[in-house]
């Protein structure tokens, strides 16, 4: 991972990455991985110590996780993204609980929403992979109360995810100017971004366990269903492919810790609750 970069890219720029990210994350489908990190919505909420009638906003949703956490939990939820298929598949899942959720499209750079307008402002892998990280962070912390709380759950570099990000660019550069987004797993990038609207950050090193039949059968699903893995392969010849193959099975055998044919691949994330000033 590199360290800090610039913090802010030509509007023009900016505009291009958003672009060809949401084009990224509408491709495949990423409901199906996206449903196996519900845990991580759940020990979200509770590290929020979310209350019944909080008015909670999930920003960046994706297919609902956390959203639906905090709708079992009788919270009045808003979700949100930039693809609107993920919130269809969110809408899908909250009618099949019976949980009565709002769902809308929304840019997390340029919320739709008043100031302090949330009890509760959350996002969990979602608003770290924004091209303008200030700008992001700015609008959590605007549309959240005076006195309310911001939840967020990061890969951190060091994680798996996080490899996996580094491993990505290697064979496909992102833009220049563009930050990695695993720097919202780090405490030092968290107060910087949040050191001025915050009482307090406090961060807890979590692990989600990735679990899949093997190696091999991780990277079919991801190469399938998860849109930058997606783009990354469409965008390589057949050997740079075997190549990138090659490192990603590399990449996981340092940190399976199945013990047998399945995978067993734990990556650190960090979770996060933001007391607003």
């Amino acid at each position: 991972m590199s360290a800090v970069i610039a913090t802010s890219l030509p509007a023009a720029d900016l505009t291009a990455v958003k672009t060809r990210q949401q084009a990224a994350w509408s491709t495949g489908n990423y409901a199906v991985v996206g449903t196996t990190l519900q845990i991580v919505g759940e020990n979200l909420c509770e590290a929020l110590d979310l209350r019944s009638g909080a008015r909670v906003l999930d920003v960046a949703a994706g297919n609902g996780n956390a959203t639906l956490a905090a709708a079992r939990r009788w919270c009045d939820v808003t979700s949100t993204d930039y693809v609107s298929s993920l919130l269809d598949s969110g809408r899908a899942r909250a009618l099949a609980e019976g949980l009565t959720v709002q769902f809308q499209e929304a840019d997390a750079e340029n919320l739709p929403f008043a100031e302090a307008s949330f009890d509760v402002v959350m996002s969990t892998f979602g608003v770290m992979f924004t091209p303008n990280q200030v700008q992001a962070a700015g609008e959590l912390a605007r549309v959240c109360k005076p006195g309310g709380r911001i939840g967020l759950a990061n890969w951190t570099p060091e994680s798996f995810i996080g490899q996996l990000f580094k491993t990505i660019g290697k064979y496909v550069p992102p833009a220049p100017g563009v930050n990695s987004p695993a720097r919202w797993g780090t405490q030092a990038i968290l107060e910087e971004l949040f050191g001025k609207t915050a009482r307090e950050i406090r961060t807890s090193r979590r692990e989600f366990i990735f679990r899949y039949r093997s190696a091999a059968h991780w990277i079919q699903v991801f190469r399938t269903y998860y849109g930058p893995m997606n783009k990354t392969f469409a965008a390589l010849d057949a050997e740079k492919q075997t190549a990138f193959t090659e490192d990603l099975f590399a990449l996981m055998q340092t940190r399976n810790r199945s013990g047998d044919r399945t995978l067993v691949l734990p990556s650190e994330y960090l979770e996060v609750v933001i007391e607003r000033k």
